[in-house]
């Protein structure tokens, strides 16, 4: 699969985002133009709320900004929401932009992935940063597990997902990235997604160019697909970006369009 590179001339990463699915396309259509990837992947945010602490946490920062709930400390679940996955029209939703999915309660997850079993038309991505508390089986070809790694110290978490989620599909997200991280073995992997801190964190670290191409020199020769969040533009300029999605997603974004 060849780079898809490029953007707009004269707008700012962040004008991506503001834009939506109008420019989906892009991808497909216009292969020099970068998109957002909000306008290709919806948050479907059942359970708000994480144990883990991150420092650099964008969710709980927007949890306290709007009023989400009263204590992000303590994951709250939300089956209301549940309905958007009877939607008919295919989309990808990422499952845990507002959790970890090691805080959720057996009977949340349970009664999740029955209700995605029963809607395959849609893809559902998760992501966790403790794949050593999960112990789940999958056979559901529409869901997607993966971890979070910023640092090489956190590479085992691939290994570890691996070991302790049973499923067809893994994915991995770099993002925030704090460093260089060699020696991955992306066995299984499908897809990476690559970005860089964002927000006025004291002590942000921008990721660096030679961090990133490096990873991404480990996903071509284990065949799995990148995509750099739009953030890395003013990271590895227009020529220098990449957005690949597995089949699977593409089938699910354009057909809507």
């Amino acid at each position: 699969m060849p780079p898809l590179s490029g953007i707009v001339p004269h707008k700012k990463s962040s004008d991506l985002c503001r834009r939506r699915i109008r420019y989906g396309f892009a991808l497909e259509k216009h292969p020099s133009m970068s998109v957002c990837i909000k306008s290709l992947i919806r948050n479907l945010n059942l359970v708000i709320g994480c144990t883990v602490g991150c420092a650099y946490c964008y969710a709980r920062n927007n949890c306290r900004r709007f009023h989400m709930t009263d204590d992000f400390s303590v994951p709250e679940y939300m089956p209301r929401k549940l309905r958007i996955l009877d939607g008919h029209d295919p989309r990808v939703f990422l499952m845990t932009g507002m959790s970890d999915l090691s805080d959720w309660r057996p009977e949340w997850t349970t009664e999740v992935f029955d209700r995605m079993a029963s809607n395959p038309q849609h893809a559902c991505l998760f992501l966790t940063k403790r794949p050593e508390r999960l112990d789940l089986q999958t056979d559901d070809d529409n869901v997607w597990m993966g971890v979070t790694v910023t640092c090489e110290a956190e590479k085992g978490r691939i290994a570890a997902l691996r070991r302790h989620v049973r499923a067809r599909h893994y994915h991995v997200t770099f993002e925030p990235l704090f460093g260089p991280i060699e020696g991955l073995d992306l066995t299984g992997v499908e897809w990476i997604v690559i970005g860089t801190e964002t927000g006025r964190r004291r002590g942000r670290v921008d990721a660096r160019p030679e961090w990133v191409a490096g990873i991404v020199s480990q996903a071509r020769a284990q065949g799995v697909a990148v995509f750099m969040k739009e953030d890395l533009l003013p990271v590895m300029g227009e020529t220098g970006m990449i957005q690949e999605l597995p089949e699977a997603f593409k089938q699910r974004v354009w057909n809507r369009n």
